[in-house]
């Protein structure tokens, strides 16, 4: 189910945080919340109650290639 949302660019990396593996990251990429809940609500460990709890949270990114929102130093911001 990652592999496919990831094929069709919704899902931009996922995995487990480790040390110890008690949890796990899936990082979607949208214009809101939807398409990252959708997937949570069918996933298959979420539905056999493997995952017993889980939410989605927006992430505003500010730096980086691929960042939504660039946020620099000693920079004005574009005119709207």
């Amino acid at each position: 189910m990652a592999w496919k949302a990831s094929e069709c660019g919704e899902l931009l990396l996922a995995g487990t945080l480790d040390n110890p593996a008690d949890a796990a990251l899936l990082l979607f990429k949208g214009d809101s919340p939807d398409v990252a809940e959708k997937f949570a609500r069918s996933d298959p460990y979420v539905t056999n109650g493997i995952v017993k709890r889980w939410y989605v949270r927006e992430w505003k990114t500010v730096a980086g290639a691929g960042c939504a929102t660039p946020v620099r130093p000693n920079v004005a911001p574009p005119a709207k």
